[in-house]
């Protein structure tokens, strides 16, 4: 009888050891190369098993076949290793967390548990250099293209193009290996006079590095074209990005309009790059989430007074980049088509 306790001891500890993460580090032999998509992401620690991490991120422990699937890079979901990046399925924005952890009190009372700061979420946008803004006055651009190699009107990656410098003082910052941000200037919706009260929207087209420099031009080859270039788009330093973003709470009372869609798309839906009407003045930030909804206003009876109905939830955005008066987000979730003018507020 006491072999067989211990067997079962020895069997309930191995199986134990299976669903915790490991403070070690995984066999190479078994590690995947993640391609990250967009989304929110949690770093594996200690201890932490995918039942654990469905019960704080899904409220239900069951939920951990789905993150499972979520994330293909993990062979077997009883083994996970601290610094592993568990991609975080989305369930009513379980994924943000307080703009600075929590202090514990100085005074620790043994009867009392000391409050641990919540997990860090990050979201990750691997596609940050490529998203523009709205600012006013517009950026002076450095220089212009004019002119491409063999004449191409609609310029790719691989083509190379010749720009001529804004000014003398511009002409001074090329250099060869200078790269440098492609873009063309906007209105940010359809009323030119937009552009007086909200500002110039830049889109972002491209990159290009300086090869060459002349006494009048610079000649750069393309290297990444979102879009095809085109004659008398602009260009402006290159200011690489990181793509990871820490979750942080939304400031609160919040409560704006979405001025357009960075396309200028009629329908945004989700990973669809658009404008707010906040911006830093008001306490916005990146890292964030807000909710956009509808709101209807409808008579109560025939003929009667209008009357607002509650607000409807129509999907979450985050906050990529901000200027002063605006701000620039992506739309993590919808459950409906988004239109430019739509409501949004802190959650």
């Amino acid at each position: 009888m006491r072999i067989k306790s211990r067997g079962w001891m020895l069997l309930l500890f191995s199986w134990i050891l299976t669903v915790i993460a490991f403070p070690a580090v995984a066999d190479e032999t078994t590690e995947q190369k993640i391609d990250y998509e967009v989304g929110f992401y949690y770093t594996v620690k200690p201890g932490d098993t995918l039942w654990d991490l469905s019960q704080q991120f899904s409220d239900s422990p069951w939920q951990w076949p789905d993150l499972w699937r979520e994330n293909k890079q993990l062979p077997n979901p009883h083994w996970i290793y601290p610094g592993e990046r568990i991609r975080l399925f989305r369930k009513n924005d379980q994924h943000r967390t307080p703009a600075s952890p929590i202090t514990p009190s100085v005074t620790v009372q043994t009867d009392r548990p000391v409050e641990m700061a919540p997990p860090q979420v990050d979201f990750f946008f691997p596609d940050i250099d490529q998203v523009g803004f709205i600012r006013k006055p517009a950026v002076v651009p450095q220089g212009t293209v004019f002119k491409s190699l063999r004449n191409k009107k609609l310029i790719s990656k691989g083509d190379v193009v010749y720009i001529r410098y804004t000014d003398a003082s511009t002409a001074a910052t090329f250099s060869p290996g200078t790269r440098l941000t492609v873009y063309r200037t906007l209105a940010p919706t359809d009323d030119r006079r937009s552009v007086d009260t909200i500002g110039t929207q830049h889109l972002l087209i491209g990159l290009v590095e300086v090869t060459r420099t002349e006494e009048q031009y610079a000649i750069a080859e393309v290297m990444r074209a979102t879009k095809p270039i085109l004659l008398e788009d602009k260009v402006m330093p290159y200011e690489p990005k990181s793509p990871n973003f820490t979750v942080v709470d939304s400031t609160p009372d919040i409560d704006g309009t979405l001025i357009v869609g960075e396309n200028h798309a009629k329908l945004l839906s989700t990973h669809y790059v658009s404008f707010i009407d906040k911006g830093s003045q008001d306490g916005i930030v990146p890292g964030q989430i807000y909710h956009a909804y509808k709101q209807e206003n409808v008579p109560l009876s025939p003929g009667g007074p209008d009357i607002e109905l509650e607000p409807v939830y129509t999907g979450a955005l985050f906050v990529l980049h901000t200027e002063p008066t605006n701000a620039t987000v992506v739309i993590t979730h919808n459950i409906q088509n988004i239109t430019a003018g739509d409501k949004f507020h802190t959650p």
